[in-house]
């Protein structure tokens, strides 16, 4: 890890700002996306550049680093998401944070640990489902067979948390097809909860956001491609 220079770091961001409108424009001028910076391979200082650069979504994988992280820019009105797995002896850590969102519903049995935790802090938290679109041992997440019940399951007996959409992780291969699928879909499954409420289809990481884009992402979560 390195403090980068507010030039390279400028350059970096231009490049995915880029690549992110010409992927943009190419499903839609309309078509918006949200950049969610990953910053857990990064310094401080690296994240306080980005903010005077303009960018406000901060995602963290592990709660604890998150905790630092807010702390230390806490003087900063940045936008914090939580990306990672969540442990539940974690739960209560993350309600005391007040994250924008967490990305990462990954179980049933998460999700009605959280809402009871929520509801003992009388608090709420919005949520993104975790989706194993690519069925891949290696990640935790709801089958897109299961999901949309799911989806609905936790909507209605979970009412601490307010689900906003879904999340997915693209498949872990070289071949652009799988990655292409398991983006197709998560995105018919996010179409299909967009009357219930949904508005966010996170998908796309830095080897493979622009793809996730044309699949219809709108939100997207890039780390190395602004810290390389």
């Amino acid at each position: 890890m390195a403090i980068l220079e507010k030039e390279h770091l400028r350059a970096n961001l231009d490049e995915v700002i880029w690549n992110i409108e010409e992927a943009r424009i190419s499903v839609s001028e309309h078509h918006i996306v949200k950049l969610v910076t990953v910053a857990k391979y990064t310094e401080m200082e690296n994240i306080a550049t980005l903010y005077e650069l303009g960018q406000r979504a901060f995602g963290e994988n592990q709660v604890q680093q998150l905790k630092e992280r807010m702390e230390a820019l806490e003087e900063l009105p940045l936008e914090w998401h939580m990306i990672g797995s969540l442990q539940k002896n974690k739960i209560n850590n993350l309600i005391d944070l007040r994250p924008t969102l967490m990305q990462s519903l990954d179980s049933l049995s998460l999700a009605e640990e959280l809402n009871k935790k929520l509801a003992a802090k009388e608090s709420h938290m919005n949520c993104l489902l975790q989706i194993n679109a690519a069925k891949e041992e290696s990640k935790s997440g709801f089958s897109s067979e299961e999901a949309y019940d799911m989806y609905q399951t936790i909507k209605e007996s979970c009412p601490n948390i307010h689900l906003k959409g879904v999340m997915t992780i693209g498949a872990h291969t070289e071949d652009t097809k799988r990655i292409q699928q398991s983006f197709e879909t998560t995105h018919a499954l996010y179409e299909k909860l967009q009357k219930e409420g949904a508005t966010y289809c996170s998908m796309g990481m830095s080897s493979d956001y622009q793809l996730a884009i044309k699949c219809g992402s709108n939100l997207i979560r890039v780390g190395s491609a602004l810290f390389k």
